[in-house]
C-alpha cells in the first residue's frame, strides 16, 4: 500500500523564516486530504517538501517504504513519477496545444531521446485524447493552452497530472484563481478522480467550506505547525 509518512518535518528558509515546524502525518492510499491555512501558514512548503521541490531542513518523507528525503537523484526521479502536481497558476506551456501540454505528463517515464523531441507512442497520444474528451476538452486538442479560460486550463493541468499515472496528486491552491462555480467544478473533478483511480489527493485550500464539501480528512497549518487533523466538519471557525 502506497502510504505517505511525514515525520518531524521542518523547513527554515535563509534569513530564519520558519515555514514548517515539526510536522508529522501518516496518509493512507486513497484519502482526499484538504490542507487549510492562511497565506504563509506553510501549506505550499509542505507539498513542495513532499516531492523535494523544496528541500526540508530536517525530518523525513517516506512513500511506500522508500525515503524521498534521502533519495539519490535516480531514485528521486523514479519516486517523483509517482507524485503529480496541480498548480494554482496552471504551469502550462501557453503557446503549445492542449494535447501537447497533457502529454507532457508522460515525459518523466519516456526515453530521454523521446523526451528531448517530445515524441510519444501512439497509445499514449490516444490515451491523452480520450482523457481530454472525458474532461470536456475534446474540441480543444489543437488549441493553444493559453487561450483557454482559467477553469479549462486547470483541467489541462489535471489531465497532465493523470497522464503521469501517479499514486499521489499534490494540488496547490488549484481553485484560488477561479470563480466560485468553476472552483466547485474543479473540486468535484478532483473528488471524482480520487474515487475512480484511488489516487491519494492532498489539496491546499483557504476556503473551509470547500474542505467540508470535498475532503475526507482536513489538516490545518498555522505558522508552520499542524494545529488540526480530523474530519472536515470540525474546521468550522478555523
Amino acid at each position: 500500500m502506497m502510504t505517505l509518512q511525514i515525520e518531524h518535518l521542518c523547513k527554515t528558509y535563509p534569513g530564519g523564516s520558519t515555514a514548517l515546524n515539526d510536522v508529522s502525518l501518516t496518509i493512507e492510499k486513497g484519502q482526499f486530504v484538504v490542507i487549510l491555512g492562511k497565506s504563509g501558514a506553510g501549506k505550499s512548503t509542505l507539498l513542495r517538501c513532499i516531492n523535494r521541490l523544496v528541500e526540508p531542513s530536517s525530518g523525513e518523507v517516506v512513500l511506500g517504504g522508500e525515503s524521498i528525503t534521502s533519495a539519490r537523484p535516480k531514485q528521486l526521479r523514479r519516486l517523483r513519477r509517482k507524485i503529480a502536481m496541480v498548480f494554482q497558476n496552471y504551469n502550462l506551456v501557453k503557446t503549445r496545444s492542449v494535447l501537447v501540454n497533457a502529454l507532457s505528463g508522460c515525459l518523466g517515464a519516456a526515453p530521454w531521446l523521446a523526451s528531448l523531441f517530445g515524441r510519444f507512442p501512439q497509445e499514449r497520444v490516444d490515451e491523452a485524447v480520450a482523457l481530454l474528451n472525458d474532461l470536456g476538452l475534446g474540441d480543444k486538442l489543437d488549441q493553444a493552452a493559453g487561450t483557454l479560460s482559467g477553469g479549462q486550463q486547470q483541467r489541462v493541468g489535471i489531465a497532465r497530472s493523470l497522464m503521469q499515472k501517479p499514486d499521489i496528486i499534490l494540488a496547490d491552491e488549484p481553485v484560488a484563481s477561479l470563480d466560485p462555480e468553476t472552483a466547485h467544478s474543479i473540486m468535484r473533478l478532483l473528488s471524482e478522480i480520487n474515487q475512480k483511480y484511488q489516487v491519494t489527493v492532498l489539496c491546499n485550500l483557504h476556503q473551509p467550506e470547500l474542505a467540508r464539501s470535498y475532503g475526507h480528512r482536513a489538516l490545518a497549518l498555522a505558522n508552520g505547525s499542524l494545529v488540526y487533523d480530523g474530519l472536515p466538519a470540525g474546521t468550522t471557525g478555523l
